[in-house]
């Protein structure tokens, strides 16, 4: 499991220094319930076919969806609007994107285009049943926190 969930953790540190300009701080991965609810504003969801299925999912509290934003951008935003939710959405691809092309030895696999589910207490409904979802706990600019959840599981019979 841990070849398949370090090219996440190390490709989620490279994404926040090059693009965020911060580093981040990863903490022990653990497994999660399918139907937990979470306390995170928003979340920003890629779903992975092809020879595995699956799905990756940043979230965090609106606070960092802002910050991130405002370094990207260069302008301030205030609130949750169509610029921060674009920011989540291109972070998350970029992760996926690049850890694609890390599992290709494994398998072939196509990601979709980010998906954006906002609100407190938001649930997701992850692609399937049997994969196990391992969130990875991170920290940003100190003290703010973000996961990203990894659900994976190869297809039978390809």
């Amino acid at each position: 499991m841990e070849k398949y969930i370090q090219p996440f953790i190390d490709t989620t540190q490279n994404v926040f220094k090059e693009f965020v300009g911060t580093g981040v701080v990863v903490d022990r991965p653990f497994f999660v319930e399918k139907d937990k609810m979470t306390d995170w504003d928003i979340s920003a969801v890629i779903g992975l076919t092809g020879e595995a299925r699956g799905a990756v999912v940043i979230s965090m509290k609106n606070s960092l969806a802002i910050r991130i934003t405002d370094l990207l951008t260069g302008s301030k935003h205030t609130k949750l609007d169509d610029d921060v939710v674009d920011a989540v959405g291109e972070i998350v691809n970029i992760i996926a994107g690049n850890v694609k092309k890390g599992l290709e030895e494994a398998f072939r696999l196509v990601i979709s285009l980010p998906t954006i589910v906002t609100g407190k207490e938001h649930a997701i409904k992850w692609p399937n049943n049997s994969a196990r979802i391992i969130c990875i706990p991170f920290t940003a600019f100190g003290n703010e926190a973000f996961v990203l959840s990894v659900a994976i599981e190869a297809v039978k019979g390809v």
